[in-house]
Protein backbone atom coordinates (compact mmCIF):
# COMPACT_ATOMS: atom_id res chain seq x y z
CA UNK A 1 0.00 0.00 0.00
CA UNK A 2 1.26 3.26 -0.74
CA UNK A 3 1.89 5.62 1.92
CA UNK A 4 0.29 8.87 1.61
CA UNK A 5 2.25 12.51 3.02
CA UNK A 6 0.73 12.53 5.99
CA UNK A 7 1.91 9.36 7.18
CA UNK A 8 5.48 9.92 6.50
CA UNK A 9 5.75 12.86 7.97
CA UNK A 10 3.59 11.30 11.20
CA UNK A 11 6.38 8.91 11.30
CA UNK A 12 9.08 11.88 12.10
CA UNK A 13 10.03 13.22 15.77
CA UNK A 14 9.62 16.78 16.67
CA UNK A 15 13.09 17.93 15.90
CA UNK A 16 13.00 16.39 12.48
CA UNK A 17 9.71 18.14 11.65
CA UNK A 18 10.77 21.57 13.03
CA UNK A 19 14.37 21.37 11.12
CA UNK A 20 12.15 20.12 7.62
CA UNK A 21 9.77 22.97 8.38
CA UNK A 22 12.88 25.75 8.62
CA UNK A 23 14.79 24.27 5.19
CA UNK A 24 11.25 24.09 3.53
CA UNK A 25 10.59 27.63 4.36
CA UNK A 26 14.62 28.30 2.94
CA UNK A 27 13.86 27.19 0.30
CA UNK A 28 10.37 29.11 -0.64
CA UNK A 29 12.93 31.94 0.56
CA UNK A 30 15.15 31.35 -2.22
CA UNK A 31 12.95 30.41 -4.73
CA UNK A 32 10.66 33.34 -4.68
CA UNK A 33 13.82 35.36 -4.69
CA UNK A 34 14.54 33.65 -8.25
CA UNK A 35 10.75 34.06 -9.26
CA UNK A 36 11.62 38.35 -8.38
CA UNK A 37 14.55 38.25 -10.70
CA UNK A 38 12.75 36.90 -13.00
CA UNK A 39 14.63 33.51 -13.13
CA UNK A 40 12.95 31.05 -12.67
CA UNK A 41 8.69 30.03 -13.14
CA UNK A 42 8.58 28.15 -10.31
CA UNK A 43 4.69 28.81 -9.43
CA UNK A 44 4.25 24.82 -9.00
CA UNK A 45 7.06 24.39 -6.59
CA UNK A 46 6.10 26.95 -4.48
CA UNK A 47 2.79 25.80 -4.26
CA UNK A 48 4.14 22.22 -3.12
CA UNK A 49 5.98 23.56 -0.99
CA UNK A 50 3.72 25.78 1.03
CA UNK A 51 0.84 22.54 1.01
CA UNK A 52 4.43 20.28 2.67
CA UNK A 53 4.77 23.03 5.40
CA UNK A 54 1.37 23.25 6.20
CA UNK A 55 0.91 19.74 6.29
CA UNK A 56 4.39 19.43 9.17
CA UNK A 57 2.94 22.19 10.79
CA UNK A 58 -0.75 20.81 11.32
CA UNK A 59 1.45 17.69 12.63
CA UNK A 60 3.37 19.58 14.71
CA UNK A 61 -0.01 21.03 16.28
CA UNK A 62 -2.14 17.84 16.28
CA UNK A 63 0.96 16.27 18.71
CA UNK A 64 1.11 19.44 20.59
CA UNK A 65 -2.74 19.02 21.26
CA UNK A 66 -2.67 15.52 21.86
CA UNK A 67 -0.35 16.03 25.01
CA UNK A 68 -2.33 18.48 26.19
CA UNK A 69 -4.94 16.31 26.42
CA UNK A 70 -3.02 13.67 27.85
CA UNK A 71 -2.26 16.26 30.69
CA UNK A 72 -5.76 17.45 31.71
CA UNK A 73 -6.74 13.65 32.06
Amino acid sequence: MKRTAKQALEELSVAELESKVREGAEQMFRLKFQMSMGQTDGVNKLRSLRKEKARMLTVLRERELAAQSQGKK
